[in-house]
């Protein structure tokens, strides 16, 4: 890697401090917008988490159903009292 001229290092320096001063703000803005958001519609319907619990068939994949939505898997069942 070519070493870097003092003009360069100079507005390197000062784009990284800009950067530093905007940084709070964006912050901010990013806090704000994130409680508007939760205020404005508290329930995501639409989401669901990128990994799920078990195999998920993708569109276009054998077994994918549009109609059959997005299931949490069932929890285990409780084991049987011993006597």
């Amino acid at each position: 890697m070519a070493h870097s001229t003092p003009a360069q290092i100079a507005r390197q320096d000062r784009i990284e401090a800009l950067i530093g001063l905007a940084a709070p703000l964006l912050d901010v803005v990013l806090a704000v917008g994130d409680r508007i958001s939760r205020i404005v519609e508290p329930g995501d319907n639409e989401y669901y988490p990128i990994r799920p619990g078990g195999r998920v068939a993708l569109p276009g994949e054998p077994g994918y159903d549009e109609d059959a939505g997005f299931l949490p898997p069932e929890p285990p069942e409780p084991p049987a009292p011993s006597a």
